[in-house]
């Protein structure tokens, strides 16, 4: 048995007026999935714990099988350990966006406008990064450059106590409103002011202005944590098995669960990624042997956190189109019996364009098992929810994995 799990990250939404009072998930063009789920299991999971924030770390450790109650020390470490930084014991972790900050004024009364600095090239942000490193890295902390506009602080002998807002939570909202709180905290409210004076004319971003594009000219320090000590997918699961993503987060919860983890050429983390090489990879993967791949589309959160209904539309068609269908017209075509789970790892609502802790709805389907076919399950919020319901998102990654 082969084992898909493909997670459109964030395509779970609410009702839109705009939309004829349907979801993006009932909207939108997705023929692949929703023949699945006519002969598969449709539903609803609680992928984020009580008391847990809704972020993409928890999210994503709950449909991967691991309990974030249990596991989850922090986004930032997971991500570390992606890029490949050596944590000890003691070092603590901060995911470090370069963002937009618009206005006129004090750093305080500047407003928040863009998280992700308009989907910043590496090659960009690497600059901005290197010129922070030189202002600010001594023996006790470094800046190390990720993906985009996401990167990575490492404080030795650190703390963990802060009070630390992502910025995707606060678009639009003042900064002074949103600065970091906590003993000791002010060593990292000190960079963040100090890095705007270095960044805002940096030649990369007035370059960036030059083109209409969101210059990145403040660092946005936060996702504290420890290093992870995640057991063994393939102990939990008997599986080998790889993760398909262009997110340092993905990634490093996969490396730190002993599977794969493969890049993708041209893949971004927004609707304009590779979606056919991260189809291609996926398959590769599973005639290479691997009986288990985790393929994950960053593409429809980015547009919610952006507002953009119809990138998001179209990101859900593409996902099914490009991603989806070749992989398992490829598994049929190998004659392979195989399993599919297709679930976000949280809401994105358009309307908030931040995360909420709803629950979301999936589709099982087992190529084994198909039931007789009923067009009213369908891959969305509608239908899920006079379907199953599990509690966890570990949970529905046993029962899919495990029976």
């Amino acid at each position: 048995m082969k084992y898909l799990i493909l997670v459109p990250d964030g395509a779970g939404d609410e009702k839109i007026d705009a939309l004829g009072g349907k979801t993006p998930l009932e909207a939108a063009d997705m023929p692949f999935i929703n023949s699945l789920a006519a002969k598969g299991e449709v539903g609803m999971v609680r992928t984020i714990p009580p008391g847990v924030a809704p972020g993409s770390d928890a999210a994503n450790l709950s449909v991967m099988g691991y309990d974030p109650a249990v596991y989850l020390t922090g986004r930032s470490p997971l991500e570390a350990a992606s890029i490949g930084i050596e944590m000890s014991d003691t070092d603590v972790a901060f995911r470090t966006n370069i963002i937009t900050l618009a206005g006129d004024g004090a750093y305080e009364d500047l407003i928040i406008k863009d998280h992700s600095s308009g989907d910043i090239t590496t090659e960009e942000a690497d600059q901005l990064i290197k010129a922070v490193n030189e202002a600010f890295a001594d023996e006790k902390l470094q800046f190390y450059t990720g993906t985009s506009y996401r990167h990575c602080m490492i404080v030795h002998n650190g703390g963990t106590d802060y009070e630390l807002t992502p910025p995707h939570d606060v678009l639009e909202q003042r900064v002074g409103d949103h600065l970091p709180k906590g003993q000791g905290c002010e060593f990292i409210t000190a960079m963040m002011k100090k890095s705007y004076d270095i960044l805002k004319d940096h030649p990369v971003n007035k370059a960036r202005i030059e083109r209409g594009l969101n210059p990145a000219n403040s660092l946005w320090i936060w996702g504290q944590g420890k290093k992870p000590q995640l057991s063994s997918f393939y102990d939990r699961y008997q599986l080998t098995g790889t993760a398909i993503s262009a997110v340092d987060l993905i990634k490093g919860i996969a490396i730190c669960a002993g599977l794969s983890s493969v890049d993708v050429e041209g893949a971004t983390g927004t609707l304009h990624t590779n979606f056919k090489g991260k189809a291609d990879a996926a398959i590769r993967e599973f005639r290479d042997g691997k009986d288990f791949v985790y393929v994950h589309l960053e593409g429809p959160d980015e547009c919610s956190h952006q507002g953009d209904m119809e990138g998001k539309l179209k990101c859900l068609h593409d996902i099914d189109h490009k991603v989806l269908a070749p992989i398992v017209e490829a598994l049929r075509a190998d004659g392979e019996d195989f399993k599919v789970l297709e679930v976000p790892d949280h809401r994105t609502p358009l309307a908030i364009r931040t995360h909420s802790s709803t629950p979301v709805p999936f589709v099982v389907y087992d190529s084994t098992a198909e039931k007789p076919a009923d067009e009213s399950r369908q891959f969305n919020e509608k239908s899920g929810e006079i379907g199953s319901y599990y509690d966890s998102g570990f949970a529905l990654a046993d029962h899919f994995i495990l029976g």
